[in-house]
């Protein structure tokens, strides 16, 4: 109501390392009118999700990656990026899945990391075909640093998987909240069969409803800061 600055400190469980989240005034007012979202936002949502895989029993299947040591602004360059990915993959558990937002300068899509099976699905809300370029060197490099560190012989080459059934943005504001539902709907689903739901094109839409749901759940957590 007074317009300060929502300020809290992440222990390592969720990232890998401690990190400090912030979420401005602008940040309640984006969410509020549908405007696009922050990394902030969304790490606080990820923050939310953690809980939900708590209750769950589920932090052995599912880890996340800050979306702060992906993106292209600020984020280092991308030996570093693939670096600091590899290092959190260490600190996972076997056969774990990572969730790995990641901003392209003005748009947020989703991919969904298994380093020990050398798999990546990808997501993107506007549905493009899959990612080339920087992004799918980084990844593929973070994986190939991990097998250097487990002294493991990887495969050739990466395998790279466009899921493409899953609900696709209307618009140019809403990228960041459809990552925040697909990473809802993986940490729900006790059997992890995203893929299988989501890998055949399809007609499957979110409504303003399945939305708001995200933006309620986002809301409550943050009120308890």
């Amino acid at each position: 109501m007074d317009g300060a600055t929502i300020h809290t400190t992440f222990g390592g469980e969720i990232f890998g390392h401690s990190r400090k989240a912030v979420i401005f005034r602008r940040d309640i007012y984006n969410m509020a009118n549908m405007l696009e979202v922050s990394g902030g936002v969304i790490v606080f949502y990820m923050s939310y999700i953690y809980g939900v895989l708590k209750k769950s029993k589920m932090l052995d299947m599912v880890g996340f990656i800050d979306p702060a040591h992906t993106g292209i602004i600020g984020c280092g360059n991308p030996t570093e990026r693939a670096r600091s990915m590899s290092n959190r993959y260490m600190l996972g558990k076997p056969g774990q899945i990572f969730l790995v937002p990641y901003n392209s300068g003005a748009h947020w899509m989703l991919s969904v990391v298994n380093p020990d099976e050398e798999v990546v699905h990808f997501m993107d809300p506007l549905k493009r075909r899959l990612c080339a370029g920087e992004w799918k060197s980084i990844v593929d490099n973070s994986i190939k640093i991990f097998n250097a560190q487990k002294a493991r012989k990887g495969r050739k080459i990466i395998q790279w998987k466009n899921l493409a059934g899953i609900p696709e943005q209307t618009d140019s504001k809403t990228c960041g909240y459809f990552v925040m539902r697909y990473m809802k709907e993986i940490v729900e689903d006790k059997n992890l069969e995203y893929a299988t739901k989501w890998e055949r094109k399809s007609n499957l839409a979110y409504t303003q409803k399945d939305i708001d749901v995200v933006r309620a759940e986002w809301a409550n957590h943050v009120m308890k800061f």
